[in-house]
């Protein structure tokens, strides 16, 4: 790949996340103290992203797939998105809001396949060239919300006005981007998206329970990025986002020694140390206070683990077990249940226990959030055991 394209996909990558990362770990916060949201509307407003995750790949296997340039489909969602920014940031119905950000979603995450897809394209190695491009994203989070952090607009209107005008300039740029012409128009179908290819693996015990486990942990994980930014503020941590962005910064460390776990300890136990992670953040969160923050930065810091040790070696155990000619499909239907069906029903499930574990004492509301993490981490325990007790890993997994 010539360096003049791979610059032009790392900026591709940047401004993408860039503009996720402006408002997608800030919103909670905004919505209950600027629209005076509840818990409910707030995990409905973390739904609405997954209701679009859900939709997206149609958008991408049914539309841009077939009839239109990837670079272009790119180009109009995300111009038809700063729009809809420029009206949601008028809004000051949290009711309301879920509508706007339901739309606005729709037309954002159909960019993160079509980015892949894009950048893809120009590879001869994808395996090797596309790591140092998506890591281009990851810095952009870091960035975005260090800024966020420095400037302390993170409760603010704000966050989605700098998401409108990065949506616009990707818009815009994304017409400069390399041609991605459509596929075959008659090569993708409704089963095919959804991955019904892959039901095969089912057969398969251990790949079964992988899967339910994948989309129980997703639950957590709502919890984290839905109710972890006003918690830490609410605790009277100061500089939340900057702090919080020691989450991302962990990823990309833990990324890099997963060659060496595979080595170390193969996936089975990679995965149980994901899930172990996953309940001792939890538990640091439930009893981390702005004089014992040392917990609560560690609990940041295990995002690395939790995120890559699970999810990223899920990722891997999934293309390995399908193979070759069904790979697509499986990592498809991972997406489809874990982002979609998974983190939806977590988002919903964060914000009614939020509710349920808050008071009003004088005009204000008061937080439970020793009980309210303990909510995450109990499935997260669960999950565990249905792991160690039901998964076996086989030989040629575990020379991965």
């Amino acid at each position: 790949m010539k360096i003049a394209i791979k610059i032009r996909l790392m900026i591709m990558m940047f401004l993408l996340f860039f503009t996720w990362g402006s408002w997608y770990g800030q919103m909670s916060k905004y919505m209950i103290t600027q629209l005076g949201a509840t818990g409910d509307q707030v995990g409905n407003a973390y739904t609405a992203f997954s209701i679009a995750t859900i939709i997206a790949p149609f958008i991408v296997g049914l539309i841009a797939d077939k009839y239109f340039s990837a670079q272009k489909v790119m180009a109009f969602l995300n111009i038809l998105g700063g729009v809809i920014l420029y009206f949601l940031i008028k809004v000051d119905d949290p009711g309301m809001f879920f509508w706007y950000i339901l739309a606005y979603t729709i037309t954002f995450t159909p960019n993160l396949a079509l980015s892949t897809s894009i950048a893809m394209n120009q590879m001869n190695n994808p395996e090797k060239e596309f790591p140092a491009i998506r890591v281009f994203g990851t810095i952009a989070w870091i960035v975005v919300t260090n800024i966020i952090g420095y400037y302390a607009f993170g409760d603010s209107v704000k966050i989605f006005e700098l998401s409108m005008y990065t949506s616009l300039g990707l818009g815009f740029y994304a017409m400069t981007l390399p041609d991605t012409p459509p596929g075959n128009a008659d090569s993708t179908s409704f089963a095919q998206i959804i991955g019904k290819d892959a039901f095969v693996l089912f057969k398969d015990r251990s790949f079964l329970i992988f899967f339910i486990a994948s989309i129980l942990i997703c639950i957590p994980l709502s919890f984290y990025y839905a109710l972890g930014n006003p918690a830490l503020t609410d605790l009277g941590m100061s500089n939340v986002e900057n702090k919080m962005s020691l989450g991302q910064a962990s990823e990309v460390i833990f990324m890099l020694m997963l060659p060496f776990a595979f080595r170390k300890f193969g996936v089975k136990w990679i995965l149980i140390l994901g899930l172990l992670a996953w309940i001792l953040r939890f538990m640091f969160f439930g009893y981390g206070t702005i004089n014992a923050e040392w917990m609560l930065i560690i609990a940041i810091l295990l995002h690395g683990i939790c995120y890559d040790f699970f999810f990223v070696t899920g990722q891997i155990y999934t293309d390995n077990k399908a193979g070759e000619k069904i790979k697509s499909a499986a990592q498809g239907l991972i997406t489809f249940a874990t982002y979609g069906v998974g983190m939806g029903i977590g988002s919903k499930i964060s914000g009614i226990v939020l509710d349920k574990y808050t008071t009003v004492v004088n005009g204000q509301n008061v937080y439970d959030w020793t009980a309210i993490w303990w909510v995450p981490t109990i499935i997260a325990v669960l999950v565990l055991f249905l792991f160690i007790l039901f998964f076996k890993e086989d030989k040629k997994v575990q020379e991965i």
